[in-house]
């Protein structure tokens, strides 16, 4: 039944082993912002547990762009070295690997511990803030704040590209740009984010030039293994626009990426866990990705991403709407998630909801990330 992800797929410069990827994956284990070495133990596994191509958790371009506590970064030589013994062992076990440069803007705090250090103010498009928002790791768990707009967009971009740059030197295969789920490259796409009158806000064009501008920084350092991750259903982080006002942007911002020569397209489908209620109404705008914007994908690979089972992938990739999926979730509980897949083995390790996350409480690291069983073959 499943026959049709076990195929290998030529993304970007790289041949990946099958079609199913590990999706980017908050995890919360890189104290002061460096990868920790339990971290390459947790890559590892899923390496070896047969990921075609493994997207690193989220990685911040620039200490400005924080909102959990203990997210890894990629400024310094010693992030640097700490990714280099991550990428080194999952190419050791088999797969690859790229990293999901991530920068939150309005959805990060003044009082949270690498922001004060980063010296500088939240950075967003406008100075709009996000409704709702809790930060667990701050005193009194505030919500989220009003941002300050960025003078010179320009300078974000240097960010990405400075990112990219030192993502190539850590050994990472290729980059993915975070662009879904209401962070930074989001809040410039959507018109109740982004009211800037410059070349950066007001139509469609003008609110899709700081998404292209970075894909191009970071194409002029990966040239084609650079993928795009987009949430067009929007609702998390406060985000989403009328339908057609979201059917205008994304089709545009999709067709004018796919024109990059980027490695893959990746459309997040609407979930309910990330839908977000204000004034007892629903956030998100709901509609289907595949008929939606898979007219605008022509170059790069096309994945689907959001509570995809195996089953319901191969279906989609042996009828041709898709070249791939990513997996998130059930790559957390199951770190040999594709062997089990490949011998019919059930996914049912259950998840440890409250120490997926690191700082929810001060126990090991470990624990809800390395401990989750294999299966016996």
């Amino acid at each position: 039944m499943t026959s049709a992800l076990f195929t290998p797929l030529k993304i970007g410069s790289l041949t990946i082993r099958n079609r199913v990827g590990m999706a980017a994956l908050t995890r919360n284990r890189a104290p002061g912002t460096i990868p920790s070495d339990i971290m390459v133990e947790y890559y590892t596994q899923r390496a070896l547990g047969g990921a075609g191509l493994i997207v690193s958790e989220g990685v911040l371009v620039s200490r400005q762009g924080t909102e959990w506590p203990h997210a890894p970064g990629i400024w310094n030589k010693e992030q640097v070295t700490g990714w280099k013994k991550i990428t080194d062992a999952v190419h050791a076990a088999g797969s690859h690997i790229y990293a999901q440069l991530w920068h939150v803007g309005r959805v990060a705090h003044p009082e949270a511990p690498e922001q004060k250090l980063a010296g500088i103010p939240v950075y967003a498009p406008s100075a709009i803030s996000a409704r709702g928002g809790k930060f667990r790791h701050i005193p009194g768990q505030p919500g989220y704040v009003t941002p300050t707009a960025v003078e010179d967009p320009w300078t974000l971009v240097a960010q990405f590209k400075e990112a990219a740059v030192n993502a190539k030197e850590a050994g990472f295969d290729g980059v993915e740009l975070h662009g879904a789920n209401g962070y930074l490259i989001a809040q410039f796409l959507d018109s109740n984010s982004n009211t800037r009158t410059d070349q950066w806000g007001g139509s469609v064009e003008n609110r899709s030039r700081f998404g292209l501008e970075v894909l191009k920084a970071l194409t002029e350092v990966f040239g084609p293994n650079v993928g795009l991750k987009v949430s067009p259903a929007g609702g998390y982080n406060d985000m989403g626009m009328p339908l057609k006002e979201t059917l205008d942007t994304f089709n545009y911002f999709i067709k004018e990426s796919d024109k990059l020569n980027l490695s893959y397209i990746e459309l997040v489908r609407y979930m309910v866990a990330m839908d977000a209620e204000y004034d007892g109404k629903k956030r998100a705008t709901i509609h289907d990705m595949l008929e939606s914007y898979h007219a605008s994908v022509k170059n790069a690979k096309l994945f689907l991403n959001g509570g995809i089972t195996p089953e319901e992938g191969a279906e989609l990739v042996a009828s041709g709407k898709i070249d791939g999926i990513f997996i998130g979730f059930s790559w957390i509980t199951h770190p040999d998630l594709m062997r089990r897949v490949e011998h019919n083995k059930p996914l049912d390790n259950i998840p440890d909801i409250k120490h997926l996350q690191w700082g929810k409480d001060e126990s090991s690291f470990a624990i809800g990330y390395t401990d989750y069983p294999v299966a016996v073959y």
